[in-house]
């Protein structure tokens, strides 16, 4: 059995951040870390794409499907009542960790689908859906749609379509050169005819920390709604979103311990309820006729058809992980590990980084350009020893495009990395232009 009393953390002395030897210790909680690729133990910095999960989080999927499996809000029967009691206990766990209430959590597939839903609900208000309720959601010819230059795709397609759908202008704040979103900027595009502000708190390309709080009370001046992708920030910083003062927020579980197929949707209650829903079917109805249909009140309104139940059940359980281990340590921890990178980087010719180059500013993971060497050439170089990293353009062309490249190379860390994984990262990046003649 592992569950969170056997964690090599117990009866460890806490200290302000992870270190070496913690993170070892908790690695040995993570299977899939304890293997050998070409010949070489796997050094796994990809986190940023999708982190490796805990026996925890594993066990908690299986014990459910094994014990409990059964439909949620829809049976009388004991096992229908005890999925349904997991279900909602996983969603008021999932809101404490981010600082809301549990009716302000909205059960997605993932973040993308997170942001698509808000995207479509106001497609719907904008088609005369949910009727006066709905009349801050409307939007249309004048009104304009805010995003940035350094958006991750999912935070960018889904607002282009709903300006063709309604007519509404899309703008966008630009990055500085270093690709930072800055305050100044936003000021700039931000006015009275924004409607909807939608922005990265974390960069998962330059790592970079958004001024979430100035940049939020320009929208609210404004009367704007603010929709924040909390992808690389929910997974690696204390995140409390009521003090944010966001509308909406998106964040996935398989990038924070837990499986695929489970992500989260934040919105004010309020907001929830006056909002039409998108997909529409069965368990988010309260009365159904052969002309209408009333629906619940949120989230049940955004959660037609049968749920992510086991998924939800074993993100509980990662959050749970996470908040035993402590989320100010593991910043701390890849705080001090992307200083690391950071400094060894800087030591090695030909190599630029993505992004500002004080580790104060970001988070744990460096995205780089190798000259003369393609970044799948890079990756693939690394991953020849062992080590595991991520090449392309990571879903944000635009922000490459701003930085003169097309596709980058990004080690990304988590709780379980140590100075031993960045120096074995830096040893290949080291070598790379030799490799390939351009040294």
């Amino acid at each position: 059995m592992h569950d969170l009393s056997e964690t090599p953390t117990t009866g460890a002395p806490r200290t302000d951040t992870l270190g070496d030897e913690e993170a070892l210790r908790l690695r040995g909680d993570f299977p899939a870390l304890h293997q050998s690729v070409n010949g070489h133990p796997l050094v796994y910095l990809d986190s940023g794409a999708t982190s490796q999960k805990p026996f925890v989080v594993l066990d908690a999927e299986r014990r459910y499907l094994e014990t409990t499996n059964a439909a949620v809000h829809r049976g009388a029967h004991a096992l229908a009542a005890a999925a349904t009691e997991l279900f909602e206990e996983a969603r008021a766990r999932v809101a404490a960790f981010v600082g809301v209430r549990e009716d302000e959590i909205v059960w997605t597939s993932n973040a993308t689908e997170g942001i698509n839903l808000v995207a479509y609900a106001f497609s719907n208000a904008s088609a005369g859906r949910g009727g006066s309720a709905a009349e801050r959601f409307r939007l249309g010819e004048g009104d304009e749609i805010v995003v940035t230059e350094a958006e991750h795709h999912s935070n960018l397609v889904p607002w282009q379509e709903l300006a063709f759908r309604t007519g509404a202008t899309l703008r966008f704040v630009p990055v500085d050169d270093e690709g930072v979103i800055t305050a100044e900027a936003a000021s700039e595009v931000i006015g009275e005819r924004t409607r909807v502000l939608a922005f990265t708190h974390v960069s998962n390309v330059t790592g970079a920390v958004s001024p979430v709080d100035e940049i939020v009370r320009m929208a609210h001046a404004v009367g704007a709604l603010v929709v924040l992708d909390a992808c690389q920030s929910a997974p690696h910083l204390p995140l409390d979103l009521a003090a944010l003062d966001v509308d909406f927020a998106v964040f996935s579980g398989h990038k924070m311990l837990a499986p695929t197929g489970i992500g989260v949707l934040y919105g004010r209650s309020g907001l929830l309820n006056a909002m039409p829903p998108f997909l529409t079917g069965g368990s988010m109805i309260t009365t159904v006729t052969m002309e209408r249909s009333e629906y619940l009140p949120a989230p049940q309104r955004f959660e037609a058809g049968t749920q992510r139940v086991s998924q939800a059940i074993a993100l509980a359980d990662a959050v749970r992980y996470l908040q035993a281990v402590g989320m100010d340590r593991i910043a701390a921890h890849e705080r001090a590990l992307g200083e690391r990178l950071l400094a060894g980087l800087a030591d090695i010719p030909g190599v630029r980084v993505l992004g500002p180059l004080d580790a104060a500013r970001r988070t744990g993971l460096a995205a780089i350009d190798v000259d003369g060497v393609h970044a799948h050439d890079v990756g693939q170089y690394l991953d020849d020893r062992g080590v595991a990293a991520r090449v392309g353009h990571h879903c944000a062309q635009p922000l490459h495009r701003r930085l003169g490249v097309t596709a980058s190379t990004r080690a990304s860390t988590y709780l379980y990395n140590t100075t031993a994984d960045v120096d074995a990262f830096l040893e290949g990046v080291a070598g790379v232009r030799s490799f390939f003649g351009e040294a």
